[in-house]
């Protein structure tokens, strides 16, 4: 992250967060209009499990939702939680995102019940969640296990959406995404070595 001699993120860092996450949910408000627009035919293509016709869901998934009540349940989390993860930076913030886009959709696809169709940007929620939950501890950095326990305290509550429970809420995509979240963390850990004490 970029800082200023205060130790703040400069102006300039905190605009691209702002940007990036704005950008992404605007796009998913325009795919929802299209979807209404089309009689709901963009959601049927979401991930389904084990069939070669569900596995293009991996990509188009997280842009999908059932209706206007799914898509603002994730807008709110959605914009705080990229934000955070977007003041690291324009690359860590397409990196971690892909990764959670990829490993939450074929988690979904290889474990997910067959005939369902999963749709939705909450497993990116439950990625962005887990990786700035648990990315300072990989990088042996207080200011970001700190910045973990805060979002930890905020949000950790919806961390029991990764176990079966609520008909029609796909736990595997929130599992796999939180899985997603957590492979990031550990794959952009910073390997330099500390010196000794």
């Amino acid at each position: 992250m970029t800082e200023n001699r205060g130790g703040r993120p400069s102006l300039n860092i905190v605009t691209t967060a702002g940007l990036l996450v704005g950008a992404y949910v605007v796009l998913l408000y325009a795919v929802e209009i299209v979807d209404v627009a089309t009689s709901e035919h963009l959601e049927r293509n979401g991930v389904h499990p084990r069939s070669l016709d569900g596995l293009d869901g991996i990509l188009f998934a997280p842009l999908l939702h059932d209706n206007w009540a799914h898509l603002i349940g994730n807008t709110v989390p959605l914009l705080a939680l990229g934000f955070l993860l977007g003041l690291s930076g324009v690359r860590t913030w397409l990196q971690v995102t892909a990764t959670v886009w990829l490993v939450g959709g074929a988690g979904v696809w290889l474990i997910g019940s067959s005939g369902t169709n999963h749709i939705g940007a909450s497993g990116i929620v439950f990625g962005w969640l887990t990786y700035l939950i648990v990315r300072g501890v990989f990088n042996r950095s207080l200011g970001q296990i700190l910045v973990g326990l805060g979002v930890l305290v905020i949000y950790g509550s919806v961390l029991w959406g990764v176990l079966p429970g609520r008909p029609g809420v796909s736990w595997e995509g929130h599992l796999f995404g939180a899985v997603g979240g957590a492979l990031a963390a550990w794959l952009l850990a910073s390997r330099t070595p500390r010196r000794p004490a």
